[in-house]
């Protein structure tokens, strides 16, 4: 650990203070964003996004490399692909419920599978690891300027439209008859959704960022009261596992985006057990 806050207060290594501030940053988008997915209860379709940004990438790429779009940097093709597989999955699960697994699933798998086929024929070597498993640790000032962007946003959305959020996340048909349009504040979610899976893809990579979109808000939402507290806390828990993934992966010498997804993941069990112990020993004098 100490090594971690020399690091961070070296001169010669402003890398370690992006990633620390990458890690902040990214908390306020799993944090608001997360508890959104897990109310609404459409993790799915944000992992199927998350995967079909790889199909976006593997083109621009290739695109860039082999000169027909000269410098075309791999976040547009990922935001282009992102949003396209946001509003298809969106209009299916509003228009044909009864296939949107059959959807969900294809775009998952084409959108990976376009994604391997252009990096494949990219010219030179390129490692779609990178890309799935991320590396906080070179994420770019500019990253950080477009998280920020993001992070703001998200918020002043959130601030402005909270009542029609809450309503159409509990209840859709309650929030029709209030006159408000849960068709487009669905649209907007997975869009908005698309675009910070293509940024967070940075911290913890494609393949992570739906566990980090669903563990802090799955964590807070033993204890969250409501849909605001909910964001407040499941912000404070992404930023807690940021934090000390980001330590535990300097100090051990290990993938930072793996050990905040697996510090997420057994905080997560640990208060998902906690719970039922508690609410068994509530019903225990009931039941006698």
């Amino acid at each position: 650990m100490i090594s971690f806050f020399n690091a961070l207060f070296n001169a010669n290594m402003p890398f370690v203070r992006n990633a620390l501030i990458a890690g902040l940053l990214s908390s306020i988008l799993f944090g608001v964003l997360g508890t959104v997915v897990t109310v609404k209860r459409i993790a799915g379709l944000a992992g199927a996004i998350s995967h079909a940004v790889l199909g976006g990438i593997g083109m621009a790429l290739y695109l860039s490399a082999s000169g027909i779009v000269p410098n075309l940097p791999p976040m547009v093709g990922a935001i282009l692909f992102a949003v396209l597989a946001a509003l298809i999955i969106g209009i299916v699960s509003l228009k044909a419920r009864q296939r949107e697994d059959t959807v969900i699933n294809a775009i998952w798998a084409i959108g990976m599978s376009i994604g391997v086929l252009f990096m494949a024929k990219t010219p030179g070597y390129t490692d779609p690891t990178s890309y799935l498993f991320g590396n906080i640790l070179l994420i770019s000032g500019r990253d950080l300027l477009l998280l920020a962007i993001l992070d703001v946003i998200v918020l002043i959305l959130v601030w402005r439209f909270y009542p029609q959020l809450e309503a159409s996340s509990f209840d859709d048909e309650f929030a029709q008859v209030k006159g408000i349009s849960t068709p487009v504040v669905f649209l907007v979610i997975l869009s908005i959704t698309a675009i910070a899976v293509v940024l967070l893809q940075t911290f913890v990579g494609i393949v992570m960022v739906i566990a980090m979109l669903t563990l802090p808000a799955g964590t807070a939402g033993f204890s969250a009261k409501n849909m605001a507290s909910m964001m407040v806390l499941a912000w404070f828990y992404s930023s807690l596992f940021s934090i000390g993934g980001l330590v535990a992966g300097w100090t051990l010498d290990l993938p930072v985006g793996a050990v905040v997804v697996v510090l997420a993941g057994i905080i997560f069990l640990g208060v998902s057990v906690f719970s039922m112990i508690v609410r068994k020993q509530k019903r225990a004098p009931n039941d006698n």
